[in-house]
């Protein structure tokens, strides 16, 4: 496991670390012993950054820093350190600097956007009775039900947060498209995965949630970035 990159998984809105479970599994069966996932507070970009900021400073090594959804702007703000070696976007807004994950919904809207409503004390939620249709189609009920419960709202600002200096300018990445995310656009996600110009773009027959519904395929990219860490 020595020879192997330390991976550092960052969750997006709607969730938290745990989202990560099943690709956690599988990367720990395929050796990867030096596993993080940070646990963001979803209070603005500068906050989440800074605590993925913190994790990576712990870490002796090179890193491979994965983003799912508004972690892909976390990690875009957050993977200048020197230690990051390597960016992997998964269905993850790619935002440039100036741009925030609300601004680039707005240009080109997902399917769910009208299910996401805000709260009395300013915080963005899926409608539960919907999150199943809107965020996870592809897992089974029970799996949508508990994501649903167990959701981690933003708070509305957040989503209009910009990101000052993106790491994809300095660092290689990878980018997996979902092409049934309800949550971005898919054709979003395609124009911000060639506009970074990854190393690998591989597109997945997936909801907004392929890291729980197609782990094995997302830990394949992950990897892939991995190996070519290790490699250089």
């Amino acid at each position: 496991m020595a020879d192997k990159p330390a991976i550092v998984l960052v969750h997006g809105f709607w969730g938290g670390a745990a989202h990560w479970s099943k690709v956690v599994v599988e990367l720990h069966r395929r050796g990867y012993g030096d596993l993080h996932a940070v646990e963001n507070p979803l209070t603005s970009l500068a906050d989440d950054a800074e605590r993925t900021r913190k994790m990576i400073g712990q870490i002796d090594g090179p890193v491979v820093l994965v983003g799912h959804s508004y972690g892909g702007a976390v990690i875009t703000e957050a993977g200048g350190l020197p230690n990051v070696a390597a960016l992997v976007y998964v269905a993850a807004f790619a935002p440039d600097a100036g741009e925030s994950p609300g601004a680039l919904s707005q240009e080109l809207p997902p399917a769910a956007f009208e299910n996401i409503a805000p709260d009395s004390d300013g915080y963005l939620w899926v409608r539960q009775d919907l999150f199943h249709e809107s965020f996870a189609q592809d897992l089974t009920a029970d799996e949508a039900l508990v994501m649903a419960v167990t959701q981690k709202a933003p708070l509305v600002s957040t989503f209009g947060d910009a990101v000052t200096a993106p790491a994809w300018r300095g660092k290689p990445s990878w980018y997996q498209v979902s092409t049934e995310d309800r949550m971005i656009h898919p054709d979003n996600e395609r124009r911000m995965a060639e506009r970074i110009g990854p190393r690998k773009t591989i597109e997945l027959n997936a909801s907004h949630a392929s890291l729980a519904s197609q782990p094995g395929a997302v830990t394949d990219l992950i990897e892939a970035a991995a190996v070519d860490v290790a490699g250089r």
